[in-house]
């Protein structure tokens, strides 16, 4: 039996039922039961529940795709909406919303490291949408990359639109931001587009900055005296972010203000680290050791901040 993330499904063996939250490989899923713990089970040993397949739609079928006289035919409004399962909250689902008068020919593969894997194909109708793809979205940095291919027909007096081929990666700056509400499914989510038009370019503006005059200069902001380097404080979307990553965003950051601070002829400056696994603060310590314009630095008011800051002193 073929099941799919979100299906609600029942242990054969014992009293069990839960959620599919993770495909582990063709012959195990993650499965979260009613205390909310994912375990492995084999797939022989599930069952679907009856009345509580996951809501998948189906095309419509439709027979005179013709835009109306009076209707304004819209040519653009293409987007995903991902939303999160009502029941199994880690798991979202990928929903096609069509907002033009085109209907679409859409093909959806994925390719995880190499491997490629057909998940959709059909007719999408004009102004409507259709579930194509579940993830798991605490997986997010293992998700595969998304191929769309897109047809467009209608019958009426338009010119030929050409396809829409579109490599997609998701990333966790696609779910950084607050869900709105999607008034096709009347739910929230987040909608992403893809037929984003490209960005015209001014021409003026270009030759602009072209031929701009060297003495203009990037004005420089004070840094405050105490800079905070951890990653709830620089990015609202940390929980999404592979470790490296962190560390990659905080050291940049670290640098940005080491610089503004010289610029200003700051005497000292102090660095908000954090304990945690000596990582950053050890990073920070060796470039800031063999910095031409630092005299010295040393562990910054322990009794403040223990060993989870470090100040620096310039040279005069």
């Amino acid at each position: 039996m073929q099941f799919k993330l979100g299906d609600f499904v029942r242990f054969v063996d014992e009293k069990r039922e839960g959620y599919v939250t993770r495909i582990i490989d063709s012959q195990t899923l993650g499965v979260t039961d009613t205390d909310g713990f994912e375990i492995p089970v084999a797939v022989s040993n599930l069952t679907s529940v009856h009345g509580h397949q996951s809501n998948v739609a189906k095309p419509a079928d439709f027979s005179n795709p013709a835009v109306p006289v009076d209707e304004k035919f819209i040519a653009e409004g293409i987007f995903i909406a991902v939303i999160e399962s009502q029941k199994a909250s880690s798991v979202v689902h990928f929903t096609l919303v069509n907002r033009t008068s085109y209907h679409l020919l859409l093909s959806l593969k994925t390719d995880l490291k190499g491997t490629y894997k057909g998940e959709f194909g059909s007719v999408v109708p004009a102004k409507s949408q259709t579930q194509l793809y579940s993830e798991n979205l605490a997986d997010l940095e293992i998700w595969p990359e998304f191929n769309f291919q897109i047809l467009f027909f209608t019958i009426s007096d338009i010119k030929p639109k050409a396809p829409l081929v579109l490599n997609r990666k998701f990333r966790a700056k696609d779910f950084s931001t607050s869900k709105n509400m999607i008034p096709e499914l009347n739910k929230y989510g987040w909608l992403i587009r893809l037929d984003e038009p490209l960005p015209l370019i001014d021409a003026q503006k270009l030759k602009e900055s072209l031929f701009r005059g060297a003495t203009e200069t990037t004005k420089v902001a004070i840094p405050p005296m105490e800079v905070d380097l951890h990653i709830e404080k620089l990015r609202d979307d940390h929980q999404f972010l592979a470790q490296s990553d962190m560390i990659n965003m905080q050291l940049a950051y670290f640098q940005q203000m080491l610089d503004a601070a010289i610029v200003h002829q700051m005497p000292k400056i102090v660095f908000i680290h954090g304990v945690g696994n000596g990582t950053l603060r050890h990073h920070i310590h060796k470039l800031i050791s063999k910095h031409p314009q630092v005299r010295t630095f040393m562990d910054a008011q322990k009794e403040k901040f223990g060993f989870g800051a470090t100040e620096v002193v310039f040279k005069v």
